[in-house]
């Protein structure tokens, strides 16, 4: 007896449906969380979106390396601030709250810059911001004036398709990505600076805002990314 090898062909009109741009994506991710922040859309709107959103990029990213680098270029553990990083606090954070959240879900990794100039004192250059796994920038800000309430300042946040986390990377002096770019782990993202309602200060030491984000019910839900960052490789 003849064996019948049978052959499924996938239409091409699945395939794209599924394989949806990358970069179309991210800019409407960006989009959404600008109104997040800014308060201009109901919360179980932005859940809705943020959710439907987040499955077509998990389709769309490929997976990739979950190593992780210390996301200050030149510095490593030693420089998060607090003992043993105490000074994160996820109490009573909710993304949808945008710019009004009281908590802290983040490490304050702070520079050598005693005249507070955003200059590192043992370099006198910009302390470069690296991504700290390979990823892909969903979101992103590059404006930030003084007068703004903005908490974050100029921001970055990046999807780890390897891991399914975000990260986020706030107060920056300027950043050099935009919605939709592919990093590799140790690529350049941002300097650090002084940008933010309350980093922009001189009571607050110069110092990246790093957070990181596990999906919980289709929305980011801050965990603590200490024994990471501890464990990460310094460049």
């Amino acid at each position: 007896m003849k064996k019948l090898l049978l052959i499924f062909a996938i239409p091409l009109f699945t395939i794209s449906a599924f394989a949806q741009d990358v970069r179309s994506i991210c800019i409407k991710i960006n989009e959404l969380n600008n109104r997040v922040l800014n308060g201009t859309i109901k919360r179980a709107d932005a859940a809705r979106q943020f959710k439907t959103l987040l499955i077509q990029i998990k389709v769309s990213a490929s997976a990739n390396n979950p190593t992780w680098i210390f996301p200050l270029s030149g510095y490593k553990s030693s420089a998060i601030g607090g003992t043993n990083g105490n000074g994160y606090s996820d109490k009573g954070y909710n993304y949808l709250d945008g710019n009004k959240h009281a908590a802290h879900p983040a490490h304050d990794i702070f520079i050598t810059d005693k005249n507070q100039d955003g200059i590192d004192d043992k370099t006198s250059k910009p302390v470069d911001v690296l991504v700290v796994a390979d990823g892909i920038v969903v979101a992103c800000s590059n404006q930030w004036e003084p007068a703004s309430t903005l908490r974050g300042g100029k921001f970055i946040w990046v999807y780890h398709p390897a891991t399914g986390i975000f990260t986020y990377y706030a107060h920056n002096r300027a950043i050099f990505v935009n919605p939709g770019d592919e990093l590799k782990a140790g690529d350049k993202i941002a300097q650090v600076g002084r940008t933010g309602l309350n980093a922009y200060k001189k009571r607050s030491p110069t110092h990246l805002h790093f957070s990181a984000f596990k999906i919980v019910n289709g929305l980011p839900v801050p965990f603590n990314p200490y024994r990471q960052l501890v464990k990460s490789i310094k460049r």
